[in-house]
């Protein structure tokens, strides 16, 4: 059986052949056509359904989803547990009343597993009982843990079913459960079916959550079962694959088009140093690339925190997987993000247990409730300068045109501050809550440390740290604009501000030669060139302190950070968009991310970094995506993987926060295109996730394919 690559060289052959064909099966959707084949329960039998409270209504969805939910065991299968009710592949709790869905669910977070992990579930109702015993709660506190208790109850259910299924048919599976989830797990094996069960009961239940640090989870258990002859190595990794190939179980053989599947958010850390900044690389981080390497699987997106003292052995790992395509390995700079997060005031070793939310966003998972606004700072830009606004300002200077988007600029983040925590947080029965009712989010904020302690549900205020992060979108976009007007305009004098504005109004037509000339003549960000880069780096320097001086010092918990991203909504913003002082028309895709724009990064990969890394990205402390594309044929052999970590090495050596790396042939892409059924497994990196591309449309797999694919160099 042969897997997609994008190398010349073949993936390797380390799994047993049936443990492949289950990966094959479940790649080609038959899980997740089942689950659409049974998508939801129904709530319709629920007497005074209508009349219940909201929270009442959510233990009732969990409590039926639990008892209806199929039970799913494949043959291959060394965990169990199945999120087979295909409605939560849509982002909605599983459970409807009178046809539609009753309430949506939750993502863009990691849950706390460890917890689950090393004590069991049943400390959980423990720790309820004991908040409950302390009392001081008012009504809707009261109703809140109880919904906690009616969520690990309803968990029993559901492991229940799964002990009945196996008790004949699996019994190796049937012992494995009579101990985990429950009470802690005491075994590498029974580790990782904790992890499971807790992930695809939230999931089953309709959210979206993280993994997060995986060999931090699980490292020192099966480092102890190989010291003592429990498990082999080989062993070990036909394990730790079920969990891999489990995790593909929504996707689905005829996937609707649209912006991907595989997005689901159940993102994966590896690297990097525990609580006590001791490296953490261990058996399960190496086990992991080797499965990534073998296998294309996509639906859990892997991201290594790197730091100066990480192995060159890790750095090699990575390598060999990114060659392979699909975008499914990115990396973080540790020692950036660390500082990062110790200059928001988090503690030492707090920082340095960092997750991300599902994509890359930076959190400190199980404690964080966080959320992104996102913006495009080009359509600012654009109406400041007058292309989509009724008048033309008038402009003597570079410096006048900067200072009046920066005025922009700052009132857009007083108006995200003020919406997002000033006007949305208050102070009841002294302690912080969210202003206007929630919907309940009993399942996550089980797994949320503050969630019991505060007696509050995830959406109020319960966990330790609330998180609102405007990202900019269109940095370099603007940047580019600002480069190409001082050029043209304020230093050559080819033409007046207003006139090249009218020219941007009527998108360049009949303006052929100019347009060209500015396309061309000016070397733009992205390729380490001084001036460009100047603008880049300004802009986003500036916003950051337009962001810092928004910072609530009364109350810790609360955080508003800045970030850069697009996440591909560089497509939806095209409507809105103009035609810009650079030379693209209006409907030409721009940057992604903090990426160049397609087509003006000439200079390579190295170049491309160099740009990005003239920021102050400690700054950026949510985050900054870099995305770079590869040209396949510069990773082969073993010069191919010292020269792509040497690239990493250079993006850490330089401050890079985030780099997504991804290499593919162009003409596949379009081959892809033209055949889709021939190319089901071939995974793309997104924009934060990765993608199958043929679940891209057509607008999104034109955006891979113009990435400008780069040399090493």
């Amino acid at each position: 059986m042969t897997f997609s690559t994008a190398s010349d060289i073949p993936r390797p052959v380390r799994l047993r052949e049936a443990t492949r064909q289950w990966a094959n099966d479940s790649l080609h959707g038959v899980y997740g056509d089942d689950a659409m084949s049974h998508r939801f329960v129904t709530l319709d039998h629920i007497e005074h359904f209508e009349k219940m409270t909201d929270i009442a209504k959510y233990d009732a969805a969990i409590g039926q989803i639990a008892e209806q939910a199929p039970i799913r065991i494949c043959p291959e299968e060394r965990i169990c547990g199945a999120a087979t009710l295909g409605d939560a592949i849509y982002h909605v709790i599983p459970a409807r009343y009178k046809g539609a869905p009753v309430f949506p669910s939750v993502s863009h977070l990691t849950i706390c597993y460890e917890k689950a992990i090393r004590l069991g579930m049943d400390n959980y109702k423990k720790e309820i009982a004991q908040r409950l015993a302390e009392g001081k709660l008012d009504d809707s506190q009261t109703e809140f843990l109880h919904s906690l208790e009616n969520v690990i109850e309803s968990m029993r259910i559901w492991h229940h079913r799964y002990l009945e299924a196996t008790e004949k048919s699996r019994p190796d599976l049937h012992k494995l459960l009579l101990q985990v989830p429950f009470s802690p797990a005491r075994n590498f094996h029974e580790a990782l079916q904790t992890l499971w069960f807790v992930f695809s009961f939230v999931r089953l239940c309709g959210n979206w959550p993280g993994i997060g640090r995986l060999d931090m989870l699980l490292g020192d258990y099966l480092e102890r079962n190989l010291c003592n002859g429990v498990l082999t190595r080989e062993e070990a990794a036909e394990l730790l694959a079920s969990f891999f190939i489990k995790g593909c179980e929504w996707i689905q053989s005829e996937t609707p088009v649209g912006t991907g599947d595989a997005q689901h958010y159940q993102n994966i850390l590896l690297g990097g140093v525990d609580a006590e900044g001791v490296e953490l690389t261990n058996e399960i981080t190496y086990l992991t690339l080797e499965i990534l390497e073998e296998l294309p699987i996509s639906d859990y997106p892997v991201t290594v925190r790197l730091n100066k003292h990480s192995p060159s052995s890790l750095k090699e790992r990575i390598a060999r997987v990114m060659r392979h395509g699909g975008g499914i390995v990115a990396v973080y700079n540790e020692d950036l993000i660390l500082q990062a997060l110790n200059n928001l005031g988090y503690p030492v070793k707090e920082a340095r247990s960092f997750a991300n939310d599902g994509c890359w966003e930076v959190q400190i998972p199980g404690k964080t409730d966080f959320s992104y606004i996102p913006f495009d700072g080009l359509q600012i830009f654009n109406r400041v300068v007058g292309i989509t606004s009724e008048e033309i300002p008038t402009f003597h200077t570079i410096e006048e045109v900067y200072a009046a988007y920066s005025d922009a600029l700052r009132e857009t983040v007083k108006v995200f501050y003020t919406n997002s925590i000033a006007n949305a947080y208050v102070i009841k029965n002294d302690q912080w809550r969210f202003s206007a009712p929630v919907r309940p989010t009993s399942v996550v904020s089980l797994f949320e440390e503050g969630c019991i302690e505060h007696a509050c549900s995830y959406y109020d205020c319960g966990p330790m740290y609330i998180v609102r992060s405007p990202h900019i979108g269109g940095a370099p976009d603007v940047s580019n604009s600002l480069y190409a007007i001082e050029k043209l305009v304020f230093e050559e004098e080819k033409i007046s501000f207003a006139d090249l504005i009218q020219i941007l109004r009527n998108n360049w037509e009949g303006e052929e030669e100019l347009r060209l000339y500015v396309k061309n003549s000016y070397t733009y960000y992205g390729n380490d060139a001084v001036e460009a880069d100047h603008w880049h780096s300004r802009l986003l320097n500036d916003f950051a302190d337009m962001i810092e001086k928004c910072h609530d010092s009364k109350n810790s918990r609360f955080k508003f950070i800045p970030g850069v991203s697009t996440f591909g909504r560089q497509i939806d913003w095209l409507p809105n968009r103009a035609a810009t002082a650079f030379g693209c028309r209006k409907g030409d895709i721009l940057s992604g991310n903090d990426s160049p724009v397609p087509g003006t990064d000439a200079s390579g990969a190295t170049a491309i970094i160099k740009s990005y890394c003239k920021t102050d990205l400690v700054r950026q402390s949510c985050g900054a995506a870099l995305d770079i594309k590869l040209h396949p044929e510069g990773l082969s052999g073993d010069n191919g993987i010292k020269s792509l970590v040497a690239l990493i090495d250079g993006f850490l050596t330089l401050g890079g926060f985030f780099m997504q790396l991804d290499t593919f042939d162009r003409q596949t892409l379009l081959e892809a295109q033209k055949n889709p059924e021939k190319f089901k497994t071939l995974s793309v990196r997104v924009s934060g996730w990765n993608a199958r591309f043929v679940t891209l449309n057509r607008e999104w797999q034109n955006m891979i394919i113009e990435r400008t694919a780069q040399n090493i160099n």
